[in-house]
């Protein structure tokens, strides 16, 4: 029999995104419980991003912080980026690394994991940036501590935002809901804060005791930090971002193998 016996996992992914993690669960036996409590949009504000990307000479670095930082620039650029200006690339992980590839352009730096800015940080190339100029390609709203610590080793930042995250349609919760009122699922997934507070919205007040009793599986201890003080009982964290280690901690605790954090 496979390790997850019928679990129902909650994959909380947007809807484009959710697929491999939704086979993987499946694939062991699971039971993928799809929610989309993000949705990801192209940025209104076209004309910027063309603007921005015509003028990549002025920048030394150009950082994409997501694969959908890399496809939603893309797409507002008529399906290409790279030209003879284009400085030199990082990419903040092997997702990301793997849009830029496909999309023909080379990647010059990717972190080690756990693949996120801090990583990044302590790479060798990012230590001696005394008056470069960064481009962090991104969504809107994303967190500051990137561009601030490169600020603060004396490097130039700007920001390009190419796309943005929206809370879906509430409606699409009914399954979900019915779930919780039955006691049926068995694990949360989520791999950012606003997913979780969108998760709440979504449900609604009334719902909140029973989702903070589910044990909760996320891909960082900030987000950790967040859950516990939302009020999620047990969280676990993988130790990858990634859509293999979620799975590989959901099968751990599902089967036994650790107790659930407190």
């Amino acid at each position: 029999m496979k390790p997850l016996k019928g679990a129902r996992i909650l994959v909380t992914r947007p809807e484009h995104q959710a697929d491999k993690l939704c086979q993987l669960i499946n694939g062991q036996g699971g039971v993928a419980v799809r929610l989309p409590t993000l949705d990801i949009v192209a940025h209104d504000d076209k004309a910027a991003i063309e603007k921005k990307l015509a003028n990549l000479d002025k920048f030394q670095w150009l950082v994409f912080i997501s694969a959908n930082a890399v496809n939603f620039a893309l797409k507002a650029n008529g399906g290409k980026i790279q030209d003879k200006t284009t400085p030199r690339i990082a990419a903040i992980g092997p997702s990301t690394a793997q849009a830029l590839q496909l999309a023909g352009m080379p990647v010059d730096v990717m972190p080690a994991a756990p693949y996120n800015s801090e990583a990044l940080l302590a790479m060798a190339q990012m230590q001696d940036i005394s008056g470069q100029s960064f481009l962090i390609v991104r969504g809107e709203g994303g967190r500051e501590d990137l561009a601030d610590s490169l600020r603060g080793r004396g490097a130039e930042v700007d920001y390009l935002q190419v796309y943005k995250r929206i809370i879906p349609n509430k409606d699409n919760n009914r399954h979900v809901l019915a779930l919780l009122a039955t006691k049926s699922l068995d694990v949360i997934t989520a791999t950012s804060v606003e997913t979780l507070q969108n998760l709440l919205a979504m449900a609604g007040v009334g719902a909140h005791q029973q989702l903070f009793a589910i044990p909760l599986v996320v891909i960082s201890e900030r987000i950790r930090s967040v859950a516990v003080d939302m009020g999620f009982e047990r969280v676990a964290v993988t130790e990858y971002p990634s859509d293999a280690a979620m799975l590989e901690t959901v099968t751990t605790y599902v089967t036994g193998g650790l107790e659930w954090p407190n």
